[in-house]
């Protein structure tokens, strides 16, 4: 549902919107613009906007409080800016500003194309020579990402890579705590809280040798992609770039094979993947074969792989156990929370499983 520049939306008022854009583009068309909230992102807030000049996408934090690194516009929008002279896909960044709305945003090229949900589009991808073609395209996306030399996008100062597990096992950690001791309890049974609390003590005595510093999505995964309409095989730009850092890039594809959903899982990944995904259909690649592609692109040694398969576990983990948390603290709409009750628990399993030698 659209709504009109005389119509408020949460976190964007279209009518102030509209004045700014008219601004910053030099276009008066922009003032009769309309907001349309797009995505099923559980995070920031994105709208689609419409005028008579065109359209674009808008971005903002969402309402309410929340981590500040984890949603920080200044940052998405430098390192989508960054990346836009590289082989790495992204939309082109056209405004910015700090003091529009109640908090940062930036507007960025509206990019047609398929955005691969729970079902793929009638027509789209419709062959498994197709489906295999999109994953092997999403391979080559991370691995472009990771080969692109952060000091000379200007992105050197763009994190701390030394000792950048340590700090994410900390860090979820401590959002852990957060989620887990706030004023609402999480809906997180006891044996769920241990075993959670173990799986970090676990990651954090054993935390592999980085071998390469690069620039990481932090959240790198199909639906985070816009595919070309007509091509499955190319993908027109990468989104939500809100958690990228300089980091370990084995951390993007441990989290990558966590959703990475496929026909025939045993009971373990299954119930670790409560939201319904495609890649399970013919034709997409398993996760063994996203791996190999992966290392046979990047040179990197796959072997520690299941340690970072464990973390992906632990971090989704403490992301849905947060936001459950801010949903029964009615912070964030409800039906945020829809399809993820029960899910912390076999996530953290699965952490455990593959520590403990289990096949992925």
């Amino acid at each position: 549902m659209t709504t009109s520049a005389r119509t408020p939306t949460p976190g964007a008022d279209p009518a102030v919107v509209g004045g700014w854009l008219a601004t910053a583009l030099d276009d008066e068309r922009w003032r009769d613009a309309e907001l349309a909230a797009i995505g099923a992102g559980r995070s920031n807030l994105t709208y689609r906007v419409s005028s008579p000049a065109g359209a674009v996408v808008l971005r903002r934090p969402p309402v309410g409080q929340v981590a500040a690194t984890a949603h920080d516009m200044a940052r998405e929008q430098r390192v989508i800016a960054a990346l836009a002279p590289t082989p790495v896909p992204v939309p082109a960044v056209l405004a910015a500003a700090d003091d529009v709305l109640d908090a940062p945003c930036f507007v960025m090229e509206l990019v047609d194309g398929v955005v691969p949900l729970a079902q793929l589009p009638d027509g789209w991808a419709a062959t498994a020579d197709e489906r295999r073609a999109a994953g092997t395209a999403l391979v080559d996306v991370l691995a472009a990402l990771h080969a692109v030399d952060p000091a000379g996008v200007g992105l050197a100062d763009f994190g701390r890579p030394e000792g950048f597990m340590e700090r994410q096992i900390r860090r979820w950690g401590t959002q852990w705590a957060t989620a887990r001791d706030g004023d609402d309890p999480i809906p997180v049974t006891a044996d769920d809280e241990t075993e959670l609390t173990r799986l970090a003590e676990r990651l954090a005595a054993d935390v592999p040798a980085t071998q390469r510093h690069t620039i990481v999505h932090g959240d790198y995964r199909l639906d985070n992609c816009v595919f070309d309409a007509t091509d499955p095989a190319r993908i027109r730009a990468v989104l939500d770039w809100e958690m990228s850092t300089l980091g370990d890039p084995l951390a993007d594809l441990g989290l990558l094979l966590v959703y990475w959903q496929q026909d025939g899982d045993d009971r373990v990944w299954s119930d670790a993947q409560p939201l319904p995904s495609p890649t399970a259909l013919p034709g997409f690649p398993r996760r063994t074969e996203l791996v190999d592609a992966y290392a046979a692109r990047t040179g990197l040694d796959v072997a520690p792989l299941p340690w970072y398969v464990a973390f992906g576990a632990f971090k989704l983990a403490v992301v849905l156990a947060g936001i459950l948390a801010r949903v029964r603290a009615g912070s964030v709409p409800a039906d945020m929370a829809a399809g993820l009750d029960g899910s912390v628990g076999p996530l953290v399993a699965l952490g455990h499983h593959v520590l403990d030698g289990g096949s992925f």
